[in-house]
Parts: C-alpha cells; sequence; structure tokens
C-alpha cells in the first residue's frame, strides 16, 4: 500500500488507522486556533473572515510540509502567545497591523533563510540532554495545567494565586468524568482511548446541554486574499527588534516541541531529531504565507503530543489534520461549537502532561550544573505560560552553571551566544 511504504508505517510501529485517529485527535486539541486567532486579531480590527481563512492556510500549509518532507506527527498553526504579542505591537506603537504583518513577513523571510541552512539544526544538535529532558518535561506540565484551567478545576486566586476550582461547575464535572472515563480506557489497553473518551465526553455534553450547535452547520468559506502589507514601514519605523523578537520566538517554540514531541514519539536517534531542516521548513513557510493572507506567525503546536499520545508516530498523522484544517472551512460553525467546550479537550492535555514527564528520569539529578537548569525550564514554562521563556531561563542559567563549576569549555559556543541573547530579549523585548 502506496501509504504504508511512503511513511514507513510498519517500520514505526504503526498503521493507517492509528495514524487516523491520532491526526483526529491532535486536530480537536487545537481546532480552537481557527476561532480563537481571528477573535484576537479581529479586536484591533483586521477582519474576522481574513484571519480565519488566513490561520487555515497557514495551518495546512505548515503541517502539509511537516507531514509529506520531515514526515513527523506534529501540526502546525498560527501560535498562541504569538498573535497576543501582535495584538499588543499594534496596540503599544500605535501602528497599523498592516505595517505590523510587514514585520512578520520579513521575520518569515529571514525564517525561511535559517531554515534552508544547518544553523537551526545546529542549535538543536547543540542543546544538551538536561536541556532536551527539561524542555519535555516543561512542556508536559505547561499543558497539563492548560487543561486544569480551562476545565476549571484550578482557578486565580488572590492569596496563592492558583487554588482548586468549584466542583460543582458543570463544565467541571464533565471535564473530570471525561479524564477518568479516558484513564479508566487507557489502563484496559483500549486502542484510541483517548479519542474515545473525546467522543464519549462530547455525546454527554450536548445531551446535558453544554454543547450546543447553531441551526446552521455548514457554510460557505470567505474568500482569501492576499493582504495589503506595509513591508516599507517595517523600515521606516525602525522596527527590527519588533522583526528579531517574532524570529527569535518562534525559533525556540517551535524548537522546544519540536524536541518535546519527537522525544515523546521515540523518533530522535542518538539524541538527534532526523530530517530536522524539513521541519523546520514547515513553520517558516507558514509564518511567511500566513502574514501574506493576514495572521500572525506560526508554530509547531503542543498538542500534537496528543495524537503522539494516541499512537500517532509519522507524517500521516499531520497530513490528516492538514486535511481535517482544509475541511474545517465549510464546518466553522461545528468546530467553534465543539471548541468551545473545554471538557472535550482538558482531560486529553492533563493526560498528555503525564505522558512527557517520562524525560525527568534521565536526567542526572546528583549533578547540579545539569539539574538546576532543567529543573529551572520546568518551572518556568508552567508558570509563566510560555515555552519560549521557559527555554530562555534554561540557556541562560546552563552556560552560567558550568562556567562556574569549571566545565565552561564543554559547553558549546551556541549556547553561551543565545544565553546572551535571550537575556537582552527577556530584559528589553519580552515576546509574552
Amino acid at each position: 500500500m502506496f501509504l504504508e511504504k511512503f511513511f514507513s508505517l510498519k517500520e514505526n510501529g504503526t498503521n493507517v488507522r492509528t495514524e487516523l485517529v491520532a491526526g483526529i485527535t491532535t486536530f480537536f486539541t487545537m481546532v480552537y486556533i481557527i476561532i480563537v486567532n481571528p477573535a484576537l486579531l479581529g479586536s484591533i480590527g483586521i477582519p474576522f473572515e481574513q484571519v480565519f481563512m488566513a490561520t487555515v492556510i497557514a495551518a495546512v500549509t505548515g503541517t502539509l510540509i511537516m507531514g509529506l518532507f520531515a514526515k513527523f506527527p506534529i501540526a502546525i498553526a498560527p501560535g498562541m502567545g504569538l498573535n497576543a504579542y501582535f495584538a499588543s505591537v499594534v496596540g503599544a506603537h500605535g501602528l497599523s497591523y498592516q505595517t505590523v504583518f510587514g514585520t512578520v513577513f520579513v521575520a518569515g523571510l529571514l525564517f525561511l533563510l535559517i531554515s534552508v541552512t544547518s544553523l537551526r539544526q545546529l542549535i538543536v544538535e547543540a542543546i544538551p540532554n538536561s536541556l532536551k529532558y527539561g524542555i519535555t518535561s516543561g512542556i508536559g506540565l505547561f499543558i497539563a495545567f492548560i487543561g486544569l484551567k480551562n476545565s476549571g478545576i484550578v482557578v486565580p486566586n488572590e492569596a496563592n494565586f492558583i487554588t482548586l476550582g468549584d466542583l460543582h461547575e458543570p463544565v467541571t464535572i464533565l471535564s473530570i468524568f471525561g479524564l477518568f472515563f479516558t484513564l479508566i480506557l487507557m489502563a484496559r489497553n483500549v486502542k484510541g482511548a483517548i479519542f474515545i473518551g473525546m467522543i464519549v465526553t462530547a455525546v454527554i455534553g450536548y445531551f446535558t446541554g453544554l454543547l450546543n450547535f447553531e441551526k446552521q452547520i455548514l457554510s460557505m468559506p470567505p474568500v482569501p486574499v492576499f493582504f495589503d502589507l506595509d513591508i516599507a514601514g517595517v523600515f521606516t519605523n525602525g522596527l527590527y527588534s519588533v522583526v528579531f523578537a517574532f524570529l527569535l520566538v518562534t525559533i525556540f517554540d517551535t524548537t522546544g516541541t519540536l524536541i518535546g514531541v519527537t522525544e515523546q514519539a521515540g523518533l530522535t536517534k542518538n539524541g538527534k531529531i532526523p530530517r530536522v531542516r524539513q521541519a523546520f521548513l514547515g513553520d517558516a513557510a507558514a509564518t511567511t504565507v500566513g502574514a501574506m493572507f493576514g495572521t500572525s506567525p506560526s508554530t509547531a503546536y503542543i498538542e500534537s503530543s496528543t495524537g503522539v499520545a494516541a499512537g500517532g508516530r509519522t507524517g500521516l498523522t499531520a497530513v490528516v489534520v492538514a486535511i481535517l484544517f482544509a475541511l474545517s472551512i465549510f464546518f466553522s460553525p461545528l468546530i467553534a461549537a465543539i471548541a468551545s467546550l473545554a471538557a472535550i479537550t482538558a482531560p486529553v492535555l492533563i493526560i498528555v502532561g503525564c505522558f512527557m514527564m517520562e524525560g525527568l528520569a534521565k536526567i542526572d539529578w546528583k549533578k547540579f550544573d545539569e539539574a538546576f537548569p532543567a529543573f529551572a525550564i520546568i518551572l518556568t514554562m508552567p508558570l509563566t505560560s510560555s515555552i519560549s521563556t521557559g527555554i530562555a531561563i534554561g540557556f541562560i542559567t546552563y552556560p552560567l552553571m558550568k562556567l562556574f563549576s569549571g566545565y565552561g569549555k564543554k559547553v558549546h559556543p551556541i549556547i553561551y551566544i543565545f544565553g546572551f541573547i535571550f537575556m537582552i530579549q527577556l530584559v528589553f523585548f519580552p515576546a509574552h
């Protein structure tokens, strides 16, 4: 069969059915972006329909490249945090969104240039194992926290910031049910347990009135048009730091997610990620194309780990996600309803967070100069709600710890360089 040979399904211990389920699982845990992104960017005056189509186009472009060329089960779409930063730049500097889209386009072109060279691959391979495992585990805690927060299991509290939520809330009750139902299926080794849990939770949500569908489930998609980019405004306004911020955050958001998901899926070989250059091209192309149609920078999605947990191991998972994104332009009312009920996706994020903690056992906790930078990443990611900030803290603390413990020469020079860059970025233009 063509799909089995092209994606090497047998060699990766998977099959078409498993990849299909994994793709569907990933899609439904990240599909919220095609609703949230247009709403967020629409708040600064960008037409909702324009951003909706741009979001889908960017997701399909990047995810297909990831699936067909890198052959990883990783999906790409406009990044949360990056879109918030985009909106804040428009508001804080009083710029037109056409000008800020120009910065995204320029950052995307630089991104493509870096991605076709060996620089990004060198960066990934230079990262020490303790930081890689710290990144994986930090992402796990981050997405588990998102699941807890979205479900209402934990809520903000003035005294200590976070506390247990109201367990009588209907959405919270349904989330807890979905969590334990899925855990039971997994304990019984039921294949596709995560996706089955999502479907059962959705059905219960529908019959209890928590999941509401509009009378119109299908709708014709808006016509996509090229956006009016103000590239000249990037230079006349001296927006170099904004371009650098977009570039830096996108690189390390994707790098962190790529490390985390490939490590979770067992796709790394001797600490290295195969076909890493092709993988990097996915988010670079999506960022550039997305800017042309009207959306903020794209990045690899941590929700891809839900598909890996469902058994996805090859690019076929990503291709399924891309196809579903393409079809979603006709089902926007239906998708909006599903994405709006946190109880469907929150249990998945919590469970996957557990899977991603496996790397903790591989960190040498007896070597403090190896352990603390990993600990700092794990601690920082969920508390700041930022993958890139967690990575930044790791890059800063690791070379410092090694330098003062007498092992500074063993640190790759690129780690020192980026540690310095990250200090500048965090102090002068944090992106989150």
